[in-house]
């Protein structure tokens, strides 16, 4: 349910109330009890997002995933020595 903001027109109380969407706007003031109240239009709370079957419950990646996602490196023995083979560039045929 969400929450109403109202103000009186007469006395300039402001409230809050909780509300079911159907129901009417309030109109008698609780504070001078004349029917002067406003219904403000407020921005709200925003969404909230509880329980499971969201983004960061669900899809999320764990630090495990992101483990077994990275290549496994060979690690080096003692007298290993890794040789560099160089790409030799192909001659230039380009005459000038």
């Amino acid at each position: 349910m969400p929450t109403y903001d109202y103000r009186c027109k007469e006395c300039g109380h402001a409230f809050e109330e909780l509300q079911s969407m159907s129901a009417d706007a309030l109109i008698e003031c609780p504070s001078c009890g004349k029917p002067a109240l406003k219904r403000l239009m407020t921005a709200g709370a925003g969404m909230i997002f509880k329980g499971s079957g969201f983004y960061l419950t669900d899809y999320k990646k764990t630090s495990s995933d992101t483990t077994e996602s990275k290549p496994k490196t060979e690690s080096k023995k003692e007298g290993d020595t890794q040789v560099k083979k160089s790409d030799p560039s192909p001659p230039d045929t380009s005459k000038r």
